[in-house]
């Protein structure tokens, strides 16, 4: 089970409970959708290669009554055509489904064209969105569920690897972080897949007498800043960890919460203000970009020493 499959799992669970559920896609994903395509006859659509016409039609759909989903690579969708989800969906205020793979540096190998480093920072920035990150099956079934219909756009993020980390269901709800593990020396707050090298890093520095708050946030906005504050309020130190661009990620998330406060110490491992021209497959890439148990752990060091 992956990430895509689980989408495609729900897509079906939901798509014969729900008659209103229907799913637009630009040409991937076509095999795992066929389940739904037969179990929900005239509600499976392949529009292909035209992003902004996944869009529009989406947004039509909503309007006409019916919760659409729209999916395809997050560049293509995300970046592409940010001008018509700005216009249908966030200026109408009508609510709707993206969900998109291929972000960040998933797509490696393809280069720029297939990388998305700022899609959180643009879905973040319309008025009335949400932005969810799962990166288990679990948290993305529960999570499409808690809002597929709410009547706001919602973007789900998913992510080529998962943390695999085993997460109640009970704590995954929207627009609340979990707390993987309870410490008083430093926090760390993760998004999306890296939770697994995070956790991996706690555990060294609890060998080193180092306690971490660990903090995951599958929900990106509504941001929990209630959660975030218990933690800090302790450890008094930070270190956020996001496949994202240094701009418009969850570290201005920390920082806003924050801001008041005034002894507070952070450091972020994030996309720096490059493109990723090297070469290299997913793992590579994070190597290359600091997101290792080595770095985690450095960085943690570094600022207790502070």
């Amino acid at each position: 089970m992956n990430m895509r499959m689980a989408f495609a799992d729900t897509m079906v669970e939901i798509g014969t409970i729900d008659p209103k559920l229907v799913v637009l896609v630009g040409d991937i994903s076509h095999g795992i959708l066929q389940p739904f395509a037969q179990s929900c006859p005239g509600r499976y659509y392949n529009i292909g290669i035209l992003e902004n016409t996944i869009v529009s039609m989406s947004a039509g759909l909503s309007r006409s009554g019916l919760c659409p989903v729209a999916h395809t690579i997050a560049p293509f969708l995300i970046e592409r055509s940010f001008e018509q989800i700005k216009l249908e969906y966030g200026y109408q205020e009508i609510g709707g489904n993206l969900i998109t793979v291929g972000s960040a540096f998933d797509y490696s190998g393809l280069g720029c064209s297939h990388h998305c480093y700022n899609d959180i920072n643009l879905m973040k920035s319309l008025p009335g969105s949400q932005v969810l990150y799962p990166a288990m099956p679990n948290e993305f079934n529960i999570l499409f569920k808690q809002t597929y219909n709410n009547n706001q756009l919602t973007y789900f993020r998913l992510p080529g690897d998962m943390h695999e980390i085993s997460i109640s269901d009970s704590k995954i709800v929207l627009g609340k972080g979990i707390r993987i593990i309870e410490g008083d020396d430093a926090s760390i707050l993760v998004i999306g897949p890296q939770l697994k090298v995070a956790m991996e890093a706690s555990r060294e520095l609890s060998i080193r007498g180092i306690n971490i708050d660990l903090l995951y946030y599958p929900t990106i906005k509504p941001f929990d800043e209630d959660l975030l504050k218990t933690s800090i309020k302790k450890t008094k130190r930070i270190l956020i960890i996001e496949e994202h661009s240094v701009y418009g990620g969850v570290n201005e998330d920390v920082l806003r919460t924050c801001c008041n406060r005034g002894d507070i110490k952070y450091d972020f491992i994030n996309i720096p203000d490059v493109f990723l021209r090297n070469y290299g497959n997913y793992h590579e890439h994070c190597e290359f970009l600091g997101f290792t148990k080595e770095n985690i752990v450095n960085k943690i060091l570094n600022i207790i020493q502070l």
